[in-house]
């Protein structure tokens, strides 16, 4: 068999890429990155929202080529079960699967209004009507989550849902969201990750910029 790779793009901008290499990561798998620059056009248009189809993260292991985000989730589950992608309690394996689903299909307005940006700082941006609608959606989850399994992840140990949730965290740092004190701890709690900060780091040292990304709202 040849090697594992994770194909992604920019690691300033691609919230898809960032989830696909966390599930990965929280599984403990060993892969050698495939970076796609956002200078490809596919890449670039699917980081502006303006393709349909999601064409990294790409997991290659042993012969499998997975490249949905949530498959990938689910196939390094079946290969890696104990390290917790889900939980062990069926009520709250189901649970989960409904909220990354529901953040892997929704909240259109937050990935518009907020692309992901871990070189910009945006405080004070005005956010619209359905973007806010998006925002308090994603606080509610994250309080019941946070309230029902006692933190401090959304599911109690960590799982593929804070995988799937952590862009958010940094698109709610990049433009400076108020949130309530629940929300705030567990944004701490996913930035304190060392793969996230190894993520960031990274990102800051790419040369890559994506203009439209970096306006000055």
């Amino acid at each position: 068999m040849g090697k594992t790779t994770l194909t992604i793009s920019s690691k300033t901008y691609s919230s898809w890429s960032l989830r696909g290499w966390l599930l990965a990561r929280f599984a403990g798998l060993e892969f050698e990155e495939v970076l796609v620059t956002p200078d490809d056009p596919a890449v670039r248009a699917e980081i502006l929202l303006l393709s349909p189809s999601i064409l990294v993260p790409c997991l290659r292991h042993q012969g499998v080529t997975v490249w949905d985000t949530l498959a990938i989730a689910e196939y390094l589950n079946e290969i890696r079960p104990k390290a917790g992608l889900l939980p062990d309690d069926r009520t709250a394996r189901a649970h989960c699967r409904a909220i990354c689903g529901e953040m892997h299909s929704g909240f259109a307005a937050l990935r518009a209004a907020l692309p992901m940006n871990l070189k910009g700082h945006f405080p004070g941006l005005k956010v619209w009507s359905r973007a806010q609608a998006d925002i308090d959606r994603i606080v509610a989850i994250w309080t019941d989550c946070l309230t029902r399994y006692g933190g401090p992840y959304l599911f109690g140990e960590r799982t593929m849902a804070d995988a799937m949730y952590a862009p958010v965290v940094t698109r709610f740092v990049t433009y400076g969201v108020m949130l309530d004190p629940v929300p705030v701890e567990y944004c701490k709690q996913i930035l304190a990750m060392p793969e996230l900060q190894e993520w960031i780091a990274a990102a800051r040292e790419e040369p890559d910029e994506i203009s439209e990304l970096d306006v000055e709202f």
